[in-house]
């Protein structure tokens, strides 16, 4: 209820005020374990991203957050979570493929921090996926958040990551996996940037 809610704000909001345009919406899966992975560009990117679909999103949020009950009840019915900054959460990771093992939706920046997109990307996300077998969809932001002018953001067709499964999680199948991701998620900037 408070997800739904939310989720109908932050559309009127986003449709509004950035005039949010999303694409390739028919390629995210309307069932199953799904790990959307995204350029990040602002503090923004997190609601932005999850705005257009139809299921619920999963985010991992930094614990300090969690400190404030009101605050901290809120996230949890928004499906965010806690990670500790400066390290790899046990906790986080064990919680992300809970999710994924129900069928759930993790929303994952691949960037870490907001960076280029040209940099090399974080490992989380494709070891999510490959210890998962959840389906990666690379997504782009496009656009800059100015009042009243279009953001879009493009939805692209599944990774494939099955020539890295046999690598488990060592650390070139992960560096390949993970340079997979931004690979895809960089086509999709470049191709609907000249647009």
């Amino acid at each position: 209820m408070v997800y739904s809610f939310a989720h109908f704000i932050t559309w009127l909001f986003f449709s509004t005020i950035y005039r949010v345009k999303a694409s390739g919406l028919e390629h995210i899966p309307q069932h199953g374990a799904v790990i959307v992975c995204c350029n990040h560009i602002s503090t923004l990117d997190p609601p932005l991203l999850g705005t257009p679909l139809k299921r619920k999103i999963h985010y991992m949020a930094k614990a300090e957050l969690f400190r404030f009950p009101g605050l901290a009840w809120l996230l949890l019915q928004l499906g965010a979570f806690p990670v500790k900054r400066g390290g790899v959460s046990k906790d986080a990771i064990k919680r992300s493929l809970e999710l994924l093992k129900d069928g759930k939706v993790i929303g994952v920046f691949p960037e870490g921090t907001r960076n280029r997109p040209d940099e090399p990307g974080k490992k989380g996300a494709a070891s999510l996926a490959l210890k998962s077998g959840a389906t990666v969809i690379p997504a782009a932001i496009i656009g800059r958040y100015s009042l009243f002018r279009t953001i879009r953001i493009i939805y692209g067709k599944p990774i494939d990551l099955s020539g890295f499964a046999d690598g488990g999680s060592t650390s070139d199948a992960l560096e390949q996996a993970t340079e997979k991701i931004m690979s895809e998620i960089r086509k999709l900037i470049t191709g609907h940037e000249l647009k």
